[in-house]
């Protein structure tokens, strides 16, 4: 196993509850998982009356990497437009979490940016139950 990959950033913000929790009244939320590691993110987002993300709280249960990367992203996109958001690459969410992973570990770091992205692109109800979206 890689020390790099369990330094000490990422364990701390693994064990973060900045970011934990649930919103009262969420914009956006989705639900993620990754059968074959067992890592799970429930991802919900507020956005303010100007289009900025205002909160964003995670649940999750999983590897040091999938929580890490969850919390990470939670403090990155706060302040940050919905359109920014939408615009986040697999490789802007790497440089987020700032460490080399496996092809593997990847798909750990990427589970959050893949909720968010989830959660963004939901359509109705049935896709964000409890959400309201802001889009036309």
């Amino acid at each position: 196993m890689d020390d790099d990959l369990y330094r000490d950033e990422i364990l701390d913000y693994s064990e973060s509850k900045a970011h934990r929790g649930r919103l009262e009244d969420p914009d956006y939320q989705a639900d993620l998982d990754n059968p074959l590691c067992g890592d799970c993110i429930h991802i919900e987002l507020a956005v303010d009356d100007d289009g900025r993300i205002d909160r964003v709280r995670f649940e999750g249960r999983g590897c040091a990497i999938s929580q890490a990367s969850a919390a990470m992203l939670a403090e990155h996109l706060e302040g940050k437009s919905e359109c920014a958001a939408r615009e986040m690459t697999a490789d802007d969410m790497m440089s987020v979490l700032g460490i080399q992973l496996t092809p593997a570990r990847r798909k750990c770091g990427l589970l959050a940016w893949k909720a968010v992205n989830k959660a963004l692109d939901s359509a109705g109800p049935e896709a964000n139950v409890g959400g309201r979206s802001r889009r036309p």
